[in-house]
């Protein structure tokens, strides 16, 4: 099984509309609801891949109730399709079933947040308008550090650290959730910006996951090889840079490498990052190659501009794009 952390759950709303004018009143042609946040949509797409997900965070308020009842409904379908699965799904190809995510968010008092991506049909661009979330007391806090302590006792292959931290949690906290992880011998992804990313490198997280502008804020340069081994020597063991239309670099102790996919694709870029985690901790638990875990991230990701939310991927065009990655090493010329 693999834990997903998201700290700053999400109500993912999405709207549609033909022409996005600053200053205008907008007809909505279509409206959709999904559980989001960087965790919840790795869990997603790693449950679309075949592999046993459980997600962890807060939740609160209507807005945290319809979320885990939009989870619980993707969770049932899935269950069905996937009664007697291995635990471990077969992300190389897009025949496998779909596994279940299991809710394990722990309850607050403070709502759950909103996102709202409105798509310009006319470009594929998207606006995207993000809440801050819910205050979270010390007692909460405190809480969840138990309910995750609990969780690492269990079948847990990997941790992915996700997203923002709501208010009043501490700027640390993610330090804290790799150090336990650590301690119980689970190997952890990080995916955060700002003062949490540059703290948890101190607590040597096996990878983190940050985009460039992300990885350039942390270590004051904006070549993301120098990035990116700036990185490791603040604590990170390996680094995957998201590079945008340009694709991954990947940076680890046994070699570098970047990777893209042979055309651009048009649509929708939001979760694509989120898509690349998935990718990355799918390989992990299959014990693929470094060069194989990024090409299956990168295609992914591409996979994910041509959905229509975050937290899916097109598995049409992630079966074309797989065998056509190109990944080579970082330093070659």
């Amino acid at each position: 099984m693999i834990l997903t952390v998201t700290l700053n759950a999400a109500l993912d709303l999405t709207y549609r509309v033909p022409h996005l004018v600053p200053h205008a009143s907008h007809r909505v042609r279509e409206v959709t609801e999904r559980p989001g946040g960087k965790g919840l949509n790795v869990a997603r797409v790693l449950g679309a891949l075949g592999f046993r997900t459980t997600v962890t965070g807060f939740a609160g308020g209507e807005t945290g109730r319809t979320l885990r009842t939009l989870l619980a409904a993707d969770g049932a379908g899935a269950g069905r399709a996937a009664d007697g699965d291995r635990g471990s799904g077969t992300a190389a190809g897009t025949g496998g079933e779909t596994a279940a995510v299991t809710d394990a968010l722990v309850e607050v008092a403070g709502p759950t947040r909103r996102t709202v991506g409105v798509v310009d049909e006319s470009t594929g661009d998207t606006t995207q308008l993000n809440e801050p979330g819910p205050h979270i007391s010390p007692d909460e806090w405190e809480r969840f550090l138990t309910a995750y302590r609990g969780l690492l006792e269990q079948d847990v292959e990997a941790v992915a650290l996700c997203g923002s931290l709501p208010p009043g949690v501490p700027v640390g906290a993610y330090a804290t959730l790799v150090r336990e992880a650590r301690t119980a011998g689970i190997p952890a992804l990080l995916d955060t910006s700002g003062e949490p990313l540059r703290r948890g490198l101190a607590a040597r997280p096996d990878l983190v996951k940050p985009n460039a502008d992300e990885l350039a804020g942390i270590t004051g340069t904006a070549e993301p090889l120098r990035a990116a081994r700036a990185a490791q020597r603040r604590g990170a063991r390996a680094v995957a840079a998201s590079l945008g239309a340009d694709g991954m670099l990947l940076v680890t102790q046994d070699g570098a490498w970047s990777a893209a996919v042979p055309e651009r694709l048009a649509g929708n870029p939001t979760g694509a990052g989120d898509s690349a985690v998935a990718g990355l901790l799918s390989g992990l638990a299959e014990g693929l190659p470094w060069p194989e875990r990024l090409a299956r991230a990168v295609a992914l990701s591409a996979a994910t501009v041509r959905a229509p939310v975050a937290g899916e991927f097109d598995e049409q065009t992630y079966a074309r794009m797989l065998p056509s990655v190109r990944v080579r090493g970082a330093e070659t010329p």
